[in-house]
């Protein structure tokens, strides 16, 4: 288990570098000033420090202890590698339902929308979150791991591949366009995900897949809007908060009701 998590670490970490020098190389949309740029790289890193601390105190202690208690049901003569497939669908659709929620319920909407503040999209987008939705998550899925018997090992290779899919969708990378189409059929791509962080909330309340696309097609949440170059990402006008000001905007009002679909306690 414990190389498990180390190989995680490293995986991913090399990924997400390799993925934020490619996409300053092979942009598909413009690129902001540097001096508007860097503030928001920093501040964005700041929040994933935040997220890392929370993850290491609660996520992980709440995950090891939900899969103990999580009985496993599966026959010996039943292949690894079969389960752990399963285990991975079962988690990316609890994940699709979890985001689409976050977008529904008041609550849970003060703390997602911090990700959703961003003003412009690259591989350091997909780790700005809001540290309270980091451990309700993991509450929630803490659960999800109990009844469905989920393993840890499962859990860890399905939180490094959402991390590793999270930044591809999250990039501007340039992608061929027909490559981009055939991936677009089986799992979600930078020309899905730019949509759900358009301004217009149509699109923003739409496209909540996070592994696979075939969700959004099943549950009838995918947008018909195209990804183009100048499309406009954040909140209807909202502008992108600082660093403090994200971290207290779930607990002010005025600034976690930053839409009208969603009705705040």
């Amino acid at each position: 288990m414990n190389e498990l998590v180390t190989y995680k670490g490293v995986v991913v970490g090399l990924f997400l570098l390799l993925l934020f020098l490619a996409e300053r190389w092979w942009p598909a949309a413009p690129v902001p000033a540097s001096g508007t740029s860097k503030p928001r790289l920093v501040k964005n890193l700041s929040l994933w420090a935040c997220n890392v601390l929370a993850s290491l105190l609660i996520v992980l202690p709440v995950t090891l202890i939900a899969s103990r208690h999580a009985s496993f049901w599966w026959s010996d003569w039943v292949p690894p590698w079969s389960w752990l497939l399963l285990d991975l669908l079962l988690l990316d659709l609890w994940i699709y339902w979890w985001h689409r929620a976050s977008h529904r319920i008041g609550f849970l909407w003060r703390f997602h929308h911090v990700h959703h503040l961003d003003r412009w999209l690259d591989v350091t987008s997909a780790v700005r979150f809001h540290f309270g939705e980091v451990i309700l998550s993991a509450l929630a899925r803490a659960v999800f791991i109990v009844c469905f018997a989920i393993p840890l090992s499962s859990v860890i290779v399905f939180e490094s591949l959402v991390l590793i899919f999270t930044a591809f969708h999250h990039s501007n990378l340039r992608l061929p366009p027909r490559l981009e189409y055939g991936l677009s059929l089986l799992i979600i791509t930078p020309s899905i995900h730019w949509v759900h962080h358009h301004v217009r909330q149509s699109d923003t309340d739409s496209n909540y897949g996070t592994l696979c696309s075939f969700w959004d097609r099943l549950f009838r949440s995918r947008s018909t809007t195209r990804r183009t170059a100048d499309m406009t990402i954040g909140l209807d006008s909202s502008p992108d908060l600082g660093f403090w000001q994200l971290l207290l905007a779930p607990f002010r009002r005025r600034q976690a009701s930053s839409r009208s679909g969603v009705n705040l306690p």
